[in-house]
């Protein structure tokens, strides 16, 4: 293992792999450090989420992803309202139903591919950074009982439980939402014809989802029966609650494992401090509903990796890094207050409300509009970053994935132009020489609508600057001034 990573990540569950991947395939030397060993089938996250997904295709990997799972066009919320994902404006218009070791296998494998050094069973002790770097104490690392790795950053994607957050004294302010959550892996004798099973009444919430490989894990709740997390679990009592919320019990058998837990509401204060970041669990948790957790783990993955290689690499401009925390740390309080809001709708005591939710949701669920809102903020779609006044109204927005021609004159796809890892500057008409200062920095790819203005793209797909049609003058200077603010000035 390098002696001398210039990043050190804490976590080898999605968030710390795909930012490991990054990392090497922009040249940044990376180190990942994970305390469990070998591959687990304990895995609570089943959704792949569409935006999740562009951000696999812009990595050259989605399709990995899609083999090892099941396509599901829409979603069922409290038994009687659907959400319908097949409309979305997106290349993928469903949720990829797989389990989140499978995720694991294809983002383990592109780190390891672009060059990071992945160490398992090394389990991190504490750490402690100062203006040059951070010092990472780590024992179990290879068969020695201790040691310390240098890096100039390090990243804690370690979980609830943080270890790097611990040690960077960071609070976790929050709270429990639910109590006595069960779990279970089982085989089937009847499995349902649906992808996915979920509902919730009066005695509480079940909800089935397969492994793919002849497993299928079963999350119950009983709304009359809570009980600590360490009171162990029966399979009858997760039978019990599956006849009464969804009509049967599948014939579950063969339990391999079986768990109780509660679900937290928290968010870390700040997603950075000095040298160490805070990504996936480790800044956020929330409940369960519409399978946000480990999407927006990995979004904050996609988020923060490009910005730590510009500033390594040494051209990022002042206040690059900061972005990540003011930008990630909204979406992340927009996750727990909107998977918390679904929670509580679905798991409302009160018979009267449960009324009142269906008929409301049935209702708001048959208008156009709700349906495209509902489904592009499940999705993440619809996630988006702050702009200043006077910016476009694009600035700060997922950018769709276009189609463009290469140099060659070869049609090809935006998201295909994001696999350099650089940004993109995208324009309807002849502009070569624009983009040259920043060679390496900045790729121009022009769209097939000709009538297209410019807008510059950021490596995580999301709109830095653009201008409609503009006289030419004004506009390239305009652009020049967006290109240092956000690509650095090109002399470094």
């Amino acid at each position: 293992m390098s002696e001398m990573p210039d990043v050190v990540v804490v976590g080898g569950g999605p968030a710390g792999l795909l930012l490991a991947g990054d990392l090497a395939a922009a040249g940044i030397p990376c180190t990942l450090l994970e305390r469990r060993t070998g591959r687990s089938p304990l895995t609570r996250a089943f959704a792949v989420h569409a935006r999740t997904l562009e951000m696999f295709d812009a990595r050259g990997i989605a399709e990995r992803v899609i083999d090892a799972g099941r396509r599901v066009a829409a979603l069922s919320l409290f038994g009687n309202i659907e959400v319908d994902l097949s409309e979305l404006p997106t290349r993928f218009p469903f949720v990829l139903v797989t389990p989140q070791y499978n995720v694991e296998d294809v983002l383990a494998a592109r780190a390891r591919e672009a060059g990071a050094t992945l160490v398992e069973g090394a389990e991190v002790t504490g750490l402690v950074q100062d203006g040059a770097g951070v010092t990472v104490r780590v024992s179990g690392d290879g068969g020695r009982r201790e040691r310390e790795l240098r890096a100039a950053y390090v990243v804690g994607a370690d979980g609830v439980r943080s270890t790097v957050r611990e040690a960077l004294g960071l609070p976790f302010p929050g709270e429990a939402v639910v109590q006595s959550v069960m779990l279970a892996d089982v085989r089937l004798a009847q499995p349902p014809d649906e992808v996915l099973v979920a509902n919730a009444n009066d005695d509480g919430f079940a909800f089935v989802a397969p492994f793919g490989d002849g497993w299928f894990r079963i999350i119950a709740w009983d709304r009359r029966m809570q009980r600590p997390d360490d009171d162990p679990v029966d399979l009858d009592e997760i039978r019990d609650v599956a006849r009464r919320v969804l009509g049967t019990d599948y014939g579950m058998h063969d339990a391999r494992w079986l768990s109780r837990f509660h679900s937290d509401e928290r968010l870390v204060p700040s997603y950075r401090e000095g040298r160490a970041f805070l990504a996936g669990d480790a800044a956020h948790v929330h409940s369960p509903a519409g399978g946000q957790g480990m999407n927006t783990g990995l979004q904050d993955s996609a988020n923060l990796s490009w910005k730590l290689a510009a500033e390594l690499h040494g051209w990022a401009p002042a206040g690059l890094l900061d972005t990540y925390d003011t930008e990630r740390r909204a979406v992340g309080a927009s996750v727990v207050q909107g998977s918390g809001t679904l929670l509580r709708m679905a798991l409302t005591g009160s018979a009267a409300l449960r009324a009142v939710r269906n008929v409301a949701g049935a209702v708001a669920a048959s208008l156009g509009p709700v349906q495209r809102k509902a489904g592009e903020f499940v999705s993440g779609l619809a996630i988006g970053y702050g702009r200043s006044r006077g910016d476009h109204p694009l600035v700060g927005r997922r950018v769709p994935d276009v189609a463009v021609v290469t140099d060659d004159g070869t049609k090809s796809r935006l998201y295909e132009a994001l696999r350099t890892g650089r940004f993109v500057l995208l324009t309807g008409q002849d502009h070569h020489g624009l983009v040259d200062p920043w060679a390496g920095r900045v790729d121009l790819v022009t769209t097939v609508d000709r009538s297209h203005g410019l807008t510059l793209v950021r490596p995580d797909g999301y709109v830095a600057w653009a201008t409609d049609t503009r006289p030419m003058i004004r506009r390239d200077a305009e652009l020049r001034a967006a290109l240092i603010a956000w690509c650095g000035d090109p002399a470094r």
